[in-house]
């Protein structure tokens, strides 16, 4: 059976959870792999709307069971209101169903105040991060610094490793920023108590993806954030810390890249972007607001305004190439119905000259014009189409149009926010 991983192809906020909570009626597991509570999903389903930030989209499926993988860094008070909220509302986040990696990395409470004072001291150079700690995190799991789930159910080694880091953190906190320093006893009974809480949960996952292997389930892997965010491919340094893309899922899971056989980029039929950094088809004017407000384009997570803009051929093609996409989902496609006019973006022009590929310095990117090709839009409510024949010409057209761009087929098309607004244009095992 086949291992699915689900990747954002563009700067996040493509509707990856929608695309999972739909596909995991086919999954035996369904693994987060990357990123923390600065990703949000929404998920519409028969019991109603939800935002999740880190537990897995296929915990909404009674037959499949959910994994938070190594890659993944956890805050456990965001986890348990989490857990708490789907608790309260009738979905089961016991043990038997839903499973954390002793290897994922713990933000910790000076991650969190580290990264607020970091985002304050760069001014108008502000990357414009969520605040959740991310960045810090990940920075300490890099430098080998990092405090890990696992490290949790050793009390004493936990205090030795908690304690050096406070020495250090606070070092940089006082002498740095100005600020008081950060007392150990309270952050180590804090956390303490959270070990106990999550002990059920925690396992050595590779164990339980390797099984499931063995025994021939489908795995699904579910990522946080888009490509165009990867730390190495995006637009850095306004990227995400951890790897959104299909090698990332691999590293964040412990699945090697050989037992993916279905990796699948989800687009919006149009871009959007959080936080600051070069977007070359934004849209600054009564358009782009249309969309926006339509679409209401408000981030998941911090609540902010997203930036919106025509669909981007140029950064699709190079998503596609460092994902290598067997398919692709388009969602909110429904979102253009109203335009009467579309624009996709086919190349870019740099200082007079037209390339054709998404360049890695930011400064170079900002300097890139979108080369248009304008399409006519249908101007009719696909909200209730559910074969791909039914659709009008000029949507299909467009369809047509990504799937060219971007350079793979089309297997599903989103249409509305619902679990049964799709289109399968083709199957995707």
């Amino acid at each position: 059976m086949p291992v699915i991983a689900i990747i954002g192809a563009q700067w996040g906020d493509e509707g990856k959870g929608r695309v999972v909570d739909l596909i995991t009626e086919k999954a035996d597991v369904v693994v987060r792999y990357s990123g923390g509570d600065n990703a949000g999903h929404t998920v519409i389903n028969n019991l109603g709307k939800f935002a999740l930030h880190l537990i897995p989209s296929g915990i909404f499926s009674k037959d499949a069971v959910s994994v938070i993988g190594n890659g993944v860094v956890v805050n456990p008070k965001s986890l348990f209101t989490e857990m708490d909220m789907l608790t309260s509302r009738g979905v089961d986040v016991s043990p038997a169903r839903l499973s954390i990696s002793d290897r994922a990395q713990l933000i910790m409470p000076y991650h969190l105040l580290l990264d607020k004072l970091e985002e304050q001291s760069l001014g108008n150079s502000a990357i414009g991060t969520t605040l959740k700690g991310i960045g810090p995190v990940y920075s300490d799991k890099v430098a080998r610094r990092g405090i890990r789930v696992g490290d949790l159910m050793d009390k004493k080694a936990f205090k030795v490793q908690l304690k050096a880091a406070l020495d250090r953190k606070n070092q940089v906190l006082t002498k740095i920023y100005g600020v008081e320093p950060l007392a150990l006893e309270p952050i180590y009974d804090e956390y303490l108590a959270y070990g106990q809480r999550l002990a059920p949960y925690i396992q050595e996952t590779t164990l339980t993806l390797n099984e499931a292997l063995e025994k021939g389930k489908t795995i699904l892997l579910e990522g946080a954030q888009g490509t165009l965010l990867d730390p190495d491919f995006g637009t850095y340094p306004y990227t995400t810390s951890s790897s959104p893309i299909a090698g990332g899922a691999s590293i964040g899971t412990g699945i090697g890249p050989n037992k993916m056989n279905v990796i699948l980029g989800v687009y919006k039929a149009y871009c959007t972007r959080v936080g600051g950094g070069p977007f070359p088809t934004e849209l600054k004017d009564a358009v782009g607001d249309q969309i926006r407000e339509r679409a209401h384009e408000f981030g998941t997570t911090t609540g902010r305004p997203r930036r919106c803009g025509w669909f981007d051929g140029v950064a699709a093609r190079f998503s596609q190439r460092v994902n290598g996409f067997t398919g692709m989902v388009i969602t909110r496609f429904d979102i253009l119905d109203v335009l009467p006019s579309l624009k996709v973006c086919t190349a870019y022009k740099l200082d007079g000259k037209i390339i054709n590929y998404f360049p890695a310095n930011i400064d170079v990117l900002a300097r890139c014009e979108p080369v248009y090709e304008e399409l006519p839009g249908w101007m009719t409510s696909t909200e209730n189409i559910r074969k791909y024949k039914d659709l009008p010409v000029n949507a299909k057209n467009y369809v047509k149009r990504m799937e060219e761009l971007s350079g793979c087929p089309a297997n599903l098309i989103g249409v509305g926010p619902a679990r049964e607004q799709i289109i399968e244009k083709s199957p995707i095992i």
